[in-house]
């Protein structure tokens, strides 16, 4: 073979080796891999769950307790125990329990897609002041007159708690039309050798003739007796609105008139004793369409007297 090939071939293997030649004990280092990064997959959107259609309720579920609340949205029309009752156009109603209420009660809400809402309410019992008289008293003697005179005090009554005045007061927060010692309870009643008396309807508050007497929420003077009623005396009363009113007993002046917008805590009348009363004091009463119910749940505790 020629020389000069060989050679070349030789030298050119030589110079191939010693590229290929590392240094001794350093490690050869791997080719870094290019591997593919996956963006994981975006979450499929999850619709937003629409709650329930449900009441809220806010007050005490007990007898002679008011609960303001608003019914679900969509409410075309409203029963409590059966009985249709009337929703503001916000939504809110008022409903309450009588002194004598049992133990449970019944929403139904009717909505615009013809569904119905329920919510089935339990109403708490209350431990009223019994006082029991075993010798039963004289029955006392009223005159037919008598009759006849309450017969149309009775009739005012009546027809003032069946006005609907618009008022919106049974929103707000009531205050106590005056402060002072409670002397009469709600509910309380005395059973005379094992015959209930009727119970008291109100609260009464002791406080000396001529204490100012306030509305304890904006209202509107549905009845005010200028010649005293045979039991109430001078009788003021308020709707409240939405079934609500107020009524105070034994006045010895009335500021306000029949018709007359009133606000919360203005003036309107002085304690007295006209009518059946054996001292000065404000009997404050309240019903909500027929239950009668207890101002001291809806006015809060007694604040101290001034």
């Amino acid at each position: 073979m020629p020389g000069g090939k060989l050679i070349g071939g030789a030298v050119a293997l030589v110079a191939l080796t010693t590229c290929m030649k590392m240094p001794a004990g350093e490690p050869v280092a791997a080719a870094p891999l290019s591997v593919p990064v996956v963006a994981p997959a975006a979450p499929a959107p999850v619709a937003p769950q629409q709650a329930a259609p449900h009441f809220t309720l806010h007050g005490p579920m007990t007898q002679g307790g008011v609960v303001r609340g608003t019914a679900p949205e969509g409410t075309t029309f409203l029963t409590f125990n059966g009985d249709s009752i009337p929703v503001a156009a916000d939504g809110e109603f008022l409903i309450a329990f009588d002194r004598d209420a049992g133990s449970s009660a019944t929403l139904v809400a009717r909505l615009r897609d013809g569904s119905e809402v329920r919510d089935d309410l339990t109403v708490s019992p209350r431990a009223w002041h019994i006082e029991r008289i075993d010798r039963l008293p004289p029955r006392s003697q009223v005159s037919d007159a008598w009759r006849r005179r309450r017969a149309g005090e009775i009739e005012q009554i009546v027809a003032a708690r069946a006005m609907q005045t618009g008022a919106e007061g049974w929103r707000q927060d009531f205050l106590w039309p005056a402060t002072g010692r409670i002397s009469g309870l709600f509910g309380s009643q005395r059973i005379y050798g094992g015959e209930p008396a009727s119970y008291h309807s109100g609260v009464d508050i002791a406080r000396p003739t001529g204490t100012t007497v306030l509305a304890p929420a904006d209202g509107v003077v549905i009845l005010a007796a200028e010649t005293p009623f045979s039991l109430e005396g001078h009788l003021l009363m308020f709707d409240h609105g939405m079934g609500l009113n107020s009524a105070f007993l034994h006045l010895s002046r009335i500021d306000v008139k029949v018709g007359e917008h009133v606000r919360r805590g203005q003036p309107v009348g002085a304690i007295g004793m006209t009518g059946s009363a054996t001292g000065p004091h404000l009997h404050w009463s309240m019903k909500w369409r027929d239950a009668r119910i207890d101002p001291l749940l809806i006015a809060g505790p007694m604040p101290a007297a001034q």
